[in-house]
């Protein structure tokens, strides 16, 4: 039996709040699908990311296939104090460089939140397509993110596009994966 082609992505757009939220089900059901997370793990993650919706330089992109199915989805907002994710990296990276330094990377950044390409859509570029609309013009002088340890896709996406390395093997509260922390000045240069 041959594998299903993959399928082929139609249009890449911007989401309003409103747009994305008539399609969380089927956004935290990707996002749950590509990171092979048990199906239980969407009715944790919509709530939030609806929460998220609602903080300042928001902003969403979602791939679509011709049957106007999401096969990728990317978003992300201003990261500040306050917010979990800020508090979690900032406490670490104080422990590995001077107030100086992490203050330089998490004052006005960009927080690259989620990026996720449906498993039989990857390996063609989308990914970094989505990456691309969704820092063209986000709030910020830099992008952060993390993402699991290991050499995956999403890794080779990142170095490709200039992410360098804040944290390594980090383990944030209430998940006993090693994380990296990546980041890069914004904005990006033209891909080539």
């Amino acid at each position: 039996m041959s594998a299903a082609p993959s399928p082929r992505c139609d249009r890449v757009v911007e989401l309003s709040t409103d747009q994305l939220r008539a399609r969380l089900t089927e956004a935290v059901q990707l996002y749950v699908t590509a990171m092979g997370y048990p199906t239980a793990t969407a009715q944790q993650r919509a709530p939030m990311w609806s929460a998220h919706m609602l903080r300042p330089g928001w902003r969403c992109i979602g791939a679509f296939d011709s049957h106007d199915e999401l096969i990728g989805i990317g978003y992300g907002y201003l990261g500040a104090p306050g917010q979990w994710w800020h508090e979690q990296v900032h406490r670490g990276m104080l422990t590995a460089f001077p107030a100086a330094h992490v203050e330089a990377w998490m004052s006005n950044y960009f927080e690259l939140t989620e990026l996720h390409v449906r498993p039989d859509s990857q390996g063609g570029g989308l990914g970094e397509t989505i990456l691309r609309r969704l820092l063209d013009g986000a709030e910020g002088r830099a992008v952060l993110l993390s993402t699991p340890e290991g050499p995956t896709r999403a890794w080779a996406l990142y170095r490709r596009v200039g992410f360098t390395d804040l944290l390594r093997d980090y383990r944030f509260t209430g998940d006993p994966r090693p994380f990296a922390v990546l980041g890069r000045k914004l904005p990006l240069e033209a891909s080539g």
